[in-house]
């Protein structure tokens, strides 16, 4: 896809962190934007920023997680624009903590944001994207997590691997349809985000989080060490992430040093090796 001009985005997560940044991208080639966020100010904020007319944009207040506010989300883009040439399934939640003290709400809100939520949009944007007959494309967010296994992330190791075969699922499917519906699956590393407080955002229906042992405190604390010290930038992420729709690239791996850990993982496999243990969360320069 290389035509962006006057074409429409649509960005769920889009009030903050490489959500914002892919709406900034999109806004300065010319395209209408669909904002879709949990945290209504800031997506109101976010909007703001941009200084676009307000007929170039459309804010949705959206659970990602109900697959409902999804389905709503495709009919007021369709209604407002009558297309829709690119889908960022960019919005995500982060957690850190021992497998054994991931309790069923934990799980249910990680893979519900993080997986659950590509899953609709796939369904209810797709097949409208399809009959459009028009280049247009799906960017996944996944993470460098989708591709390797840390230890202290379980649900959010889970959630990831999942976005990247969905997504090579469905690139499989177009190619073999001919469809002119593209896909990326985007697998950054440590962004400066405030991705590690995802938590004050979990919406009540999956509770409170339970109290955590200190092993697990301190995989969170290594966690939010390593998202602070990330040296590519959300602003660098949106970038590199556009260059790849405009290329037709499907693996967007922007941190290219994961990629020896990918590798290592992959020998394993092959070679029939046990997993070679990775270190746990750790800042960027420590890698």
């Amino acid at each position: 896809m290389q035509n962006f001009d006057n074409r429409t985005a649509v960005i769920t997560g889009a009030a903050s962190g490489i959500g914002l940044a892919l709406a900034k991208q999109a806004a300065s080639r010319g395209m209408n934007l669909v904002l879709a966020d949990l945290d209504a100010d800031r997506l109101q904020q976010s909007a703001v920023s941009l200084n676009l007319p307000d007929a170039r944009v459309l804010l949705q207040v959206t659970d990602v997680s109900r697959e409902a506010d999804i389905a709503a989300l495709a009919s007021a883009s369709f209604a407002r624009f009558g297309a829709v040439h690119l889908l960022c399934n960019n919005a995500g939640v982060g957690y850190s903590r021992l497998v054994t003290e991931h309790s069923t709400a934990d799980w249910d809100w990680v893979l519900g944001v993080n997986l659950m939520s590509v899953v609709h949009a796939i369904r209810h944007f797709v097949p409208r994207m399809q009959q459009q007959d028009q280049d247009s494309h799906v960017v996944n967010t996944a993470s460098a997590a989708g591709l390797i296994s840390s230890p202290g992330m379980a649900a959010y190791n889970v959630s990831k691997h999942g976005v990247v075969t969905l997504s090579e699922t469905l690139y499989a499917e177009l190619a073999e349809q001919q469809s002119r519906v593209k896909v990326s699956v985007l697998c950054p590393a440590w962004v400066p985000t405030g991705i590690h407080q995802s938590a004050r955002h979990r919406p009540p229906r999956y509770g409170v989080e339970a109290e955590i042992s200190p092993q697990s405190a301190a995989y969170a604390a290594r966690m939010a060490q390593a998202v602070q010290s990330g040296r590519l930038t959300a602003d660098d992420i949106a970038h590199m992430t556009f260059a790849a729709v405009e290329q037709g690239t499907f693996y967007i791996v922007p941190h290219r040093k994961i990629l020896q850990a990918v590798e290592l993982r992959c020998q394993d496999i092959v070679q029939g090796r046990n997993p070679t243990p990775l270190a746990p969360p750790a800042s960027e320069g420590s890698r």
